[in-house]
């Protein structure tokens, strides 16, 4: 997500407090929202899945091989995991 994208949430943000929205803008404001959500999850999974833990015994667990998930892996496969489990 870029500069530009982040400052049109927050112009659609402020009319939609002052004046309110269109549908088109309402829309807009949606999808904006939706990517950089998902850019804020994709971040976090990869920062996530570089921890590594020192067990009692002198191992390290990387904890991205053990429970992390590639970057192709959605929340709602996620969800579904949970699930099964």
């Amino acid at each position: 997500m870029n500069d530009q994208k982040l400052a049109r949430i927050n112009e659609l943000y402020k009319k939609a407090k002052s004046v309110g929205l269109s549908n088109e803008e309402a829309m807009e404001q949606a999808g904006l929202r939706k990517e950089y959500i998902e850019n804020v999850r994709k971040n976090l999974r990869g920062q996530l899945n570089n921890i590594s833990v020192v067990e009692p015994d002198g191992s390290i667990t990387q904890l991205g091989e053990q429970y992390g998930c590639d970057e192709n892996t959605t929340s709602e496969t996620i969800k579904n995991q949970e699930k099964l489990s």
